[in-house]
């Protein structure tokens, strides 16, 4: 059965007011995450080590083999931007609920550690690629970077609460060339900290 763009958790227009405009938005989940999706069914028709395998199978199947690595990175890319539409909110994006704010103040000694932390690996992530807050096998949470279309399910870096897209069509609309400006509005205004305390609920 052939992967799927999934619709966005709300209107194209509706992260305007926060930051992100709605071309922003129909150029990246219509255009960029669509082009992932597409080229990743291309392959999997083509392979058949590929058919009958979930996204998360091809995701750590592909990892790290040369002659897979168009493979990787379209199907890290769809996994990648299938946890980065829903860990941003029209509604209450920024708002830290107090589980998941005890845990962070527990594990990074505030949310604004936390927050210089998750900048720190967004903006220091050269080129293009994600930052993450995950859940480590140790029990505690840890803020992460990789480089295009890699993710912590890829590198066992831990179980990914959020991710932040820190390639250019992310921003590029809304804050040019300043990364640090969308990482930190993102944090503040956007960043679905709800979906991430359920996602850390669950895990």
């Amino acid at each position: 059965m052939a992967f799927e763009l999934p619709p966005l958790p709300y209107a194209a227009g509706a992260l305007a007011a926060h930051g992100m405009c709605q071309e922003t938005l129909e150029l990246h989940h219509g255009k960029h995450h669509q082009a992932y999706v597409t080229a990743l069914n291309g392959f999997v028709e083509k392979n058949d080590a590929l058919k009958g395998k979930s996204l998360e199978e091809i995701v750590t199947f592909s990892h790290g083999k040369p002659d897979l690595a168009p493979v990787f990175n379209n199907a890290g890319q769809h996994w990648n931007h299938m946890l980065f539409w829903p860990a941003m909110s029209p509604t209450h994006g920024g708002r830290i609920p107090g589980k998941l704010e005890k845990k962070l103040i527990e594990d990074f000694g505030g949310v604004a550690q936390f927050k210089d932390a998750f900048k720190t690996a967004a903006t220091g992530q050269f080129g293009s690629g994600w930052a993450w807050l995950v859940l480590a096998s140790d029990g505690k949470l840890k803020v992460t970077k990789t480089p295009n279309g890699s993710n912590p399910l890829a590198t066992g870096e831990g179980r990914a609460l959020l991710g932040c897209d820190v390639w250019e069509h992310s921003y590029y609309l809304d804050f040019r060339n300043r990364r640090p400006d969308y990482v930190q509005n993102w944090l503040d205004k956007l960043a679905n900290y709800e979906f991430a305390e359920s996602k850390l609920a669950n895990a």
